[in-house]
């Protein structure tokens, strides 16, 4: 009997042996003595009879036994998932928010507005929007015009025009009365109102440009439809009124005290004239509820209700119309300086009033007080903060 290795032709079947002058092995173990070689550094050659699995017997998993070394057999380690899911639930985020941004902003409705004009006044210090309210009824039905009284009569006129500035010198929110009296390029001295109606919203930037001296960046105009829809969407607003209000002409039947109004009864609120000083009181209802509008519309009641904020985009984008310019982050911007206006961080008022009057072409009108309303709009063109002698109490 020979011995190779101190290794005997009596040991099991796998161990290494000398036949007839040869050194043979059995080909039932070849793999294990395959990889005792490679675990020696030698290369193994392919063996037609090798095992695949081979590998794992040299990490302990070579039989039931517990492999080479013995011991239990280790456990194959997972990759874990989460970080994956994580990344792509933030992936599928972005381009939802990113879709849904052009989406919204794609809904806007746009007007070339803010067009260069021959002698027009150059960019002014801060950011400053012509925000316009018009008697536009589109939209509404004629069961929602006899509801909402707001007449039938066909296109747009404006009813409300706020001068919105803010910039180092702070936020101002301020009223211009469609009744006020000013030159018109091309028709005269008229009431601010008759510049949209003669020219649309292009001749009333124009108006408004020179008779302040300031640089109209943006432009917003929200219809009566518009402007309900917005306020039912956000499930109403809260105001404190002052005193009774009974106006049939615009179907509104208020008690004092502070309360929640739907859109119809918003709609009826900025528009009533049923006040002693008539259009000087009901711009400034128009700034108070704008305000109070803009702060429930970014509040976290609304802003993370989707019920709330997903009508709210809808009924706002499809209802503001801006300037060609304009998109969806500037009307978002221009929301959140009027809900600080009503928090108390800007000031709100009407241009200085001077008088009254009248003409056969515009009726009775009011005029500005010209040295203070110029004292204004100087600190608006320079982005400073507004005299306190200017604002009206």
């Amino acid at each position: 009997m020979s011995r190779v290795y101190g290794m005997t032709d009596a040991r099991p079947e796998g161990w290494t042996r000398r036949e007839d002058g040869h050194v043979g092995r059995s080909r039932e173990h070849s793999a294990r003595a395959e990889h005792q070689h490679a675990a020696y550094g030698r290369e193994a050659y392919g063996d037609p009879y090798d095992d695949p699995y081979a590998g794992d017997q040299l990490a302990g998993r070579g039989n039931a036994g517990g492999g080479q070394y013995g011991g239990a057999p280790p456990m194959r380690r997972r990759r874990r998932r989460w970080p994956r899911v994580v990344g792509g639930l933030v992936v599928v985020l972005l381009v939802v928010m990113v879709g849904g941004y052009f989406y919204l902003d794609s809904r806007l409705k746009r007007e070339s507005v803010l067009e260069d004009y021959p002698g027009r006044i150059g960019d002014t210090p801060g950011t400053n929007w012509l925000i316009v309210g018009s008697d536009s009824r589109e939209g509404l039905s004629k069961a929602d015009q006899k509801r909402l009284r707001t007449g039938f009569a066909g296109g747009r006129r404006t009813d409300s025009m706020m001068l919105l500035h803010y910039g180092s010198g702070g936020t101002s929110l301020i009223s211009l009365p469609r009744d006020s009296y000013l030159p018109i390029q091309g028709h005269g001295s008229n009431k601010l109102n008759a510049a949209f109606a003669f020219g649309g919203p292009k001749l009333l930037v124009r108006t408004v440009e020179k008779a302040t001296g300031v640089h109209i960046d943006h432009y917003a105009e929200i219809g009566f439809n518009g402007f309900v829809g917005v306020v039912d969407a956000v499930g109403g607003v809260d105001i404190c009124v002052k005193d009774d209000i009974k106006d049939p002409k615009a179907g509104l039947d208020l008690k004092a005290g502070c309360q929640t109004l739907d859109g119809g009864q918003a709609l009826g609120y900025v528009r009533t004239r049923k006040f002693a000083r008539a259009d000087l009181e009901r711009v400034e209802h128009q700034r108070q509820f704008f305000g109070a509008l803009m702060k429930k519309s970014t509040s976290p009641g609304t802003m993370l209700n989707p019920f709330r904020s997903v009508p709210l985009a809808m009924n706002a984008t499809s209802n503001f119309l801006v300037d060609d310019g304009d998109h969806l982050h500037n009307l978002v911007r221009m929301m959140w300086a009027m809900k600080g206006v009503s928090g108390g961080d800007g000031v709100t008022t009407t241009v200085p009033i001077g008088g009254s009057g009248s003409s056969p072409s515009a009726g009775s009108y009011i005029t500005w007080d010209r040295a203070k309303a110029s004292k204004m709009f100087e600190a608006l063109q320079q982005d400073q903060k507004l005299p306190a002698d200017v604002i009206t109490k």
